[in-house]
């Protein structure tokens, strides 16, 4: 079967001060119908960057360098603005991470949700604003009368992320793009929000991208992991083959990172040991395998090659030299 999204070789760059940050690096993603595949990483790693190319949506300074994004077998890339617009929100639908700032100050929430349905459907005031109403009672919003005619600061950040769901639900598309949708939340709330993604995506038959740094939350909402670093997918598993058997020394030391007093997706006990150093300036990356100075495993070639993709076991990919032949 053919993957509902398909980004192959993809390159996106910014350029800034004569010099340029290599945020996604030869990134090979694919998402296919029904499923749900969580994107992981450390801040900086590029995964929020890695959406925004998807939905051709960078700041000036960004530019896609290379590759290639199908969608249902069009090449995003090739599109005008125009059509792109017609994708944007139809096609596909984008959760944005702070709530707070991708929703209009001065719009009410409830007509920022009908206006994507006038957009993509050509409906009338009343039709939008019944669709919207609806929508925002499928996503559990209480008093929807009284909401829909609220701004977005007279609302708690957990009833913000609802309309936000609620308004990327609006074009009915078939793949929704989650980033970091629970991050601004409080855990209880945040609790909440995973399980209504969880049964919207069932209900409504969606594709799921969950880009995110909680491991917890992945074990509990993806078919599919893949881990990156530093703009590169570094592994890619199933989710319970990527929990019990991590294959890079990045996903190893992602695990052990959990704290034992939180959700361990392991289970039972396990020794606590946090992950040193930082994710490296992208303008300035390490030779060779970008990881080997925080590496606990690394050999004298990690320093001196980039490792390519290796495939040790079906459906199974990871960049180490470990795993070379």
């Amino acid at each position: 079967m053919n993957p509902l999204l398909k980004a192959t070789g993809l390159q996106t760059y910014f350029f800034k001060d004569k010099k340029i940050l290599r945020a996604v690096d030869e990134v090979d993603l694919q998402i296919h119908a029904g499923e749900t595949v969580a994107l992981v990483g450390e801040s900086g790693c590029g995964k929020t960057t890695l959406a925004f190319s998807i939905f051709r949506l960078l700041p000036p300074a960004g530019k896609i360098m290379g590759g290639s994004i199908e969608f249902r077998g069009n090449n995003l890339l090739a599109l005008s603005e125009k059509q792109m617009v017609a994708v944007r929100g139809r096609e596909m639908g984008l959760i944005f991470q702070d709530p707070s700032s991708a929703l209009n100050p001065v719009m009410r929430v409830g007509e920022q949700i009908a206006e994507v349905i006038r957009q993509h459907f050509r409906e009338n005031h009343r039709a939008a604003k019944q669709q919207a109403l609806t929508l925002m009672e499928k996503v559990q919003l209480p008093n929807v009368e009284m909401i829909y005619d609220s701004y977005p600061h007279q609302l708690s950040g957990g009833l913000r992320q609802r309309v936000l769901i609620a308004t990327a639900l609006a074009g009915r598309p078939a793949l929704l793009v989650a980033d970091e949708p629970t991050s601004a939340l409080d855990v209880s709330i945040q609790s909440q929000i995973l399980a209504l993604l969880k049964q919207l995506k069932a209900e409504l038959q969606l594709s799921l991208l969950l880009i995110t740094h909680d491991l917890g939350v992945v074990a509990h909402m993806a078919d599919r992991v893949a881990v990156m670093y530093a703009g590169k997918i570094v592994e890619e598993a199933p989710t319970p083959a990527l929990f019990t058997s991590p294959l890079h020394p990045y996903t190893a030391a992602l695990l052990n990172a959990i704290p034992p007093i939180s959700f361990s997706p392991l289970g039972g006990q396990k020794e606590f040991k946090p992950l040193l150093g930082a994710v490296p300036d992208l303008t300035n990356l390490p030779s060779g395998c970008t990881f080997h100075p925080r590496c606990p495993l690394r050999m004298d070639e990690c320093s001196q090659k980039i490792p390519t993709v290796f495939s040790p076991a079906a459906n199974r990919i990871v960049r180490c030299f470990k795993y070379g032949s």
